[in-house]
């Protein structure tokens, strides 16, 4: 791989262990891929914040690095295993507490936006169409190269941490035109009338495309609410983090129908409910917000809860960004749906928090959320919005 005299200095360490650490990084990723060169990043995002992913080791790896590392481009966090203002308040261990402190202290020190959102494009990180970035959450990178059409490699949390400290990431894969070109054909012939049915649709779409990219059609209009449930559970259940929507998706009119076609049906996404939700009533924990919510999510939450109050058998959950929260609490959003007994968890989310043990079921709006809670042993439910309201307000399903 061809290193700008620049690059070379890098790498010999001439800016530090952080920056000769994040070279060696790229440089071998690079020539795994059959990168020619490194190119410059207007963004990055980072995962692997939770400390209940990552662990003592991997604390100590980022304390090592918040010694001499600062980050060359806008740089923000995915979120972290708790909210870190009121974590008491959603049953955190004080000993997890004060780990998960210690590596948003680390994270802090490199310059990093503390942002602890799966969804950065909603506070502020927001890349052009074209633009070259380096992100390592799978909804976030598939929103990214499909919904906006910028481009960017599915990172690790430590290769995305490089190219932050960098500002450069190599040269391959979704960063190529050539790789960005649809596989397969998705043709949907279904109904698609609440937020869950995106997430099956998802679902069915990862599923069939497996490691493939799908061009879709039959698809005529779709929010970005939509857009973000979709971008989460294609990826989650199997397809590469990038598709097109014929007559949405910014690409899609580069591109024609590849003569290879699959269909999804009504009975397909019946199907995809069947194989997310278990059979149980008594729920737990209801948590909406993966990816995070919008505050247009919010405000329908809040419609939704006014002069209802949540069982007192059930957690419920919304997980948001601190800025979406912060909206929320100007518009008077806050008021109605805590009054209602409902607990906003920002900075968090189902996928990352430690809640293995402490719920025996779920719901949710979202496909990911019971993928992620199924490692989590427990048992989910998958529905919309309205229904997840429902079934707060009665303490069970139906």
């Amino acid at each position: 791989m061809f290193l700008t005299k620049e690059e070379k200095r890098l790498l010999k360490g001439e800016e530090g262990f952080a920056v000769r650490k994040s070279m060696e990084i790229l440089v071998a990723l690079g020539s795994i891929y059959g990168a020619q060169k490194l190119i410059e990043v207007g963004s990055v995002q980072v995962a692997g914040v939770s400390y209940h992913n990552l662990g003592d080791a991997g604390l100590e790896y980022l304390k090592e690095l918040a010694r001499d590392g600062k980050v060359k481009v806008l740089t923000t966090l995915n979120p972290a295993g708790m909210d870190l203002k009121n974590w008491q308040k959603l049953g955190i261990d004080e000993n997890f507490a004060k780990k998960q402190n210690l590596v948003i202290d680390a994270f802090e020190r490199m310059g990093i936006i503390i942002s602890c959102t799966c969804a950065p494009y909603l506070i502020g990180n927001l890349p052009i169409y074209g633009e070259h970035i380096a992100w390592s959450e799978s909804s976030a990178v598939t929103f990214a190269n499909s919904v906006i059409g910028a481009r960017t490699n599915r990172e690790g949390g430590p290769s995305a941490l490089a190219a932050a400290f960098v500002g450069k990431t190599p040269y391959y894969g979704l960063h190529l035109d050539e790789n960005r070109k649809p596989d397969i054909h998705v043709n949907v012939a279904a109904d698609l009338l609440k937020i869950s049915d995106w997430g099956a649709l998802g679902y069915c779409i990862g599923k069939k495309a497996q490691n493939e990219i799908p061009y879709v059609t039959g698809i005529k209009n779709a929010t970005l609410d939509e857009l973000k449930s979709l971008c989460a559970s294609t990826v989650t259940y199997g397809s590469k983090p990038i598709f097109h929507i014929k007559g949405i998706t910014p690409e899609s009119e580069k591109h024609k129908p590849p003569k290879r076609t699959i269909t999804i049906r009504n009975i397909d996404i019946k199907n995809a409910y069947k194989s997310i939700n278990d059979d149980f009533s008594d729920i737990d924990l209801i948590c909406v917000g993966c990816p995070h919510c919008s505050i247009k999510e919010i405000a329908e939450i809040a419609k939704l809860l006014k002069n209802r109050k949540i069982s007192s058998n059930v957690e419920f959950w919304i997980a948001c960004s601190r800025l979406v929260k912060q909206m929320a609490d100007k518009r008077g959003y806050t008021n109605v749906i805590e009054k209602a007994g409902a607990k906003f968890a920002c900075d968090t989310c189902m996928a990352v928090a430690p809640l293995k043990g402490r719920f025996r079921s779920v719901m949710t709006t979202s496909a990911k959320g019971c993928y992620y809670s199924r490692h989590n042993s427990m048992m989910t439910k998958m529905g919309g919005l309205d229904e997840c309201i429902a079934a707060a307000v009665k303490g069970k399903w139906n």
